[in-house]
């Protein structure tokens, strides 16, 4: 039986106004996750991704080069055990910006 996991990641670098978003969705649906991403006002990107363990720590890596036009500088990753953060099935989306004060 292959491991489930629940990962929150912060994107640090050029990672706004770049199609990061959209290519995250795209990234993420594309591996079956279940999840959000949405830009923080400090300038990172916040991605909260569930699935199989090898689906999202395949998401992360691949969120260590981001569409063209982005520069990640680094990815602060956490898992998530206290309760599911997304419910299994609910796919994945962007969600709308979010101030820095009001997560984690």
């Amino acid at each position: 039986m292959t491991a489930l996991g629940c990962w929150q990641i912060f994107v640090y670098g050029r990672v706004q106004a770049v199609g990061y978003r959209d290519w995250v969705v795209g990234q993420a649906q594309s591996l079956g996750l279940d999840g959000f991403v949405r830009n923080v006002s400090d300038g990172t990107v916040e991605i909260v991704a569930s699935g199989l363990l090898p689906a999202v720590q395949t998401l992360e890596q691949r969120c260590w080069t981001g569409p063209a036009l982005a520069r990640v500088f680094w990815l602060d990753r956490t898992e998530v055990h206290d309760q599911p953060a997304v419910a299994p099935g609910s796919g994945f989306r962007r969600l709308a910006s979010v101030m820095r004060t009001t997560i984690r």
